[in-house]
């Protein structure tokens, strides 16, 4: 007797800095919503955050999505890219940590840790960044970075960098 697939806690962080960013995230939002395998369970509040990338670009707009899915890492991954390349975003030529369309990281799959070339699970700078850890509390504070041991809320509690990230009405 064959079970379904089981349904695995995912988080997904959601940002774009042109055009009307705002709109662009809540549209990825809804389209996370209707994937076969995927069922949004939470979105955290929207957040304009100061831009690390070259000097000059918009703010971002930041927030997280927490999912339950049936889908692997990688074709969860290849989903998000797809979203990304629907709303206009092309990785192939654009300028490292430059502004964005639209821009869809899965932040972490369960408690996995996985290192390819195409996947880093946690993602590798999470622990590091306030636009990624605010947004990401919002949904899943007391999730555990199963390299550094802490919860979320503890990372960004201990977070020292200085960034701007103010909360949208």
């Amino acid at each position: 007797m064959g079970g379904a697939n089981p349904w695995f806690d995912a988080c997904v962080a959601i940002g774009a800095n042109l055009g009307d960013a705002l709109a662009v995230c809540r549209a990825a939002v809804a389209e996370l919503e209707r994937l076969p395998g995927v069922r949004l369970m939470a979105c955290s509040h929207w957040y304009r955050t100061e831009p690390v990338g070259p000097p000059g670009q918009p703010w971002y707009v930041n927030g997280a999505a927490r999912v339950e899915t049936t889908l692997t890492p990688s074709a969860l991954l290849n989903t998000l890219l797809l979203i990304e390349r629907d709303h206009g975003r092309d990785r192939t030529r654009e300028v490292p940590l430059g502004p964005r369309t639209l821009d869809l990281d899965l932040l972490y799959y369960a408690d996995r840790q996985l290192d390819a070339p195409d996947l880093t699970l946690p993602h590798p700078r999470l622990h590091q960044r306030r636009f990624v850890l605010t947004p990401l509390a919002d949904v899943a504070g007391a999730w555990r970075h199963p390299v550094a041991g802490k919860s979320v809320d503890e990372m960004l509690r201990n977070l020292d960098d200085g960034e701007r990230v103010e909360r949208l009405a």
